[in-house]
């Protein structure tokens, strides 16, 4: 488990890392750029993790067939998958360009110095769409054929692209604002090119056909319409709850973005346990071998729990002095102090969680993952959130929700591995 949990731990921390390196530099031009850029890198967080059934259904089919031994079946579902990544992020990019003024404005609460931030921003960040939705398509393929340590060097090579050209273009070139987004798309685009090298070069070797195969592109759409339609609540969630935040103080939305960005990071970091079960339970499930499946299940759950309990104990220990290295803002950091606890203490709880979402991932439960995900939000994080701009709760409100919609979903996706549905969704690729 962590010979595979290792590498996708690298990938899945690569790009959250550089946007925390990306909000401490923003955040030393002020509480503008700051508000700024939770808008519109929000919004475009937001697609991104709208379409990671790119990388998690494609996982998903590509493990299950090379667990029956068919590596050419699991590089056709990267093409597909690459082919779907073009043309969703060119559509997306072009429509962010339309509407990247109204966008902003909505989520900064009306016209302002932060929503015209958030509007610059995301006008010049959004053409990378179509380079990172690549990446999303080859890190699937890749896992699914248990190639973890190229999309690691991969990704690592664009973000360190990115981290070096961020303070570069921010501070000593006179960007701004703008020499954010500019690193930003300078490090998709060598990511995506060496995850288009790589495809090209396995289908050198192969039958695999280039062009688009519009019956297996339907397919991995029918795949990942429960996980869109799962992610779309969990972005719609996470809107709203930055809207009303927005809607309190530019403090507290400042001290949202840095524990917010915490937040996804350390998500990231926990799901590495998560993408290596994904693997492992589809290969298993490909090969028939459910008792193998379930034995991966119990294991990843201990390494989760295990590595949020490490994580609680950390942010906990460093809450003195870690908010001070994305602001020096006062008002920022009070607010900041108020949400930590709940992001240490709900680690543990995550780990397990997403540990136990790689599980149903890979067997293709996601049916029932969607189901699960729109319950806790629209019964935990949303009324919560809502509630919270109501009756003025702010910060506390809004963490209040995201801690409940994680432990909804921790009962749900417990009760779902301890029985037996699951390890029959998708036995057969």
């Amino acid at each position: 488990m962590p010979a595979l949990a290792a590498p996708a731990l690298v990938v899945l921390a690569a790009e959250p890392l550089y946007l925390l390196v990306d909000t401490a530099v923003v955040g030393n031009l002020g509480t503008t750029a700051l508000g700024g850029l939770a808008v519109g890198g929000g919004l475009l967080a937001y697609v991104a993790a709208l379409l990671n059934f790119l990388a998690y259904g494609t996982t998903a089919r590509a493990a299950r067939r090379t667990g029956a031994g068919d590596r050419p079946g699991a590089v056709a579902e990267g093409v597909q998958a690459t082919w779907l990544a073009v043309g969703l992020g060119t559509v997306l990019a072009a429509l962010f360009q339309l509407l990247a003024g109204p966008l902003t404005r909505v989520m900064a609460g009306g016209p302002g110095p932060v929503a015209e931030a958030a509007e610059q921003w995301l006008r010049v960040a959004s053409p990378g769409l179509p380079l990172l939705l690549v990446a999303l398509a080859g890190n699937g393929w890749l896992r699914g054929v248990q190639e973890l340590r190229r999309p690691m060097v991969f990704v690592l090579a664009g973000s360190l692209v990115s981290l070096v050209l961020c303070p570069l273009l921010v501070h000593t070139a006179g960007l701004g604002l703008v020499g954010s987004a500019v690193a930003n798309v300078a490090g998709q685009s060598v990511s995506a090119a060496l995850f288009v090298r790589t495809l090209a070069r396995e289908l050198a070797g192969s039958d695999v056909p280039w062009r688009p195969h519009p019956p297996a592109l339907r397919a991995q759409l029918v795949l990942g319409r429960d996980l869109l339609l799962r992610a779309a609540v969990l972005q719609v969630a996470f809107a709203v709850a930055a809207a009303v935040v927005a809607r309190s103080s530019t403090a507290q939305l400042g001290a949202h973005q840095v524990a917010l960005q915490l937040w996804l990071f350390l998500a990231l970091v926990l799901d590495a346990y998560a993408i290596a079960a994904q693997t492992l339970v589809g290969t298993a499930l490909g090969a028939r071998r459910p008792d193998e499946a379930r034995h991966t299940a119990v294991r990843v759950v201990r390494w989760g729990l295990g590595t949020g309990v490490v994580v609680a104990v950390a942010l906990l220990a460093l809450r003195p002095v870690l908010p001070g290295v994305f602001t020096d803002d006062p008002a920022v950091l009070a607010q900041a102090g108020v949400v930590w606890w709940f992001l240490a203490l709900m680690q543990p709880l995550a780990g397990v969680v997403f540990a136990l979402d790689g599980v149903l991932m890979g067997a293709g439960d996601v049916a029932y993952l969607r189901t699960v995900t729109l319950g806790a939000a629209l019964l935990g994080f949303l009324p919560l959130s809502l509630l919270s701009g109501w009756l003025d709760w702010g910060l506390p409100g809004v963490w209040t929700g995201l801690t409940l919609f994680i432990v909804l979903r921790l009962v749900a996706v417990g009760q779902r591995v301890r029985g037996s549905a699951w390890l029959g969704e998708s036995v057969s690729p």
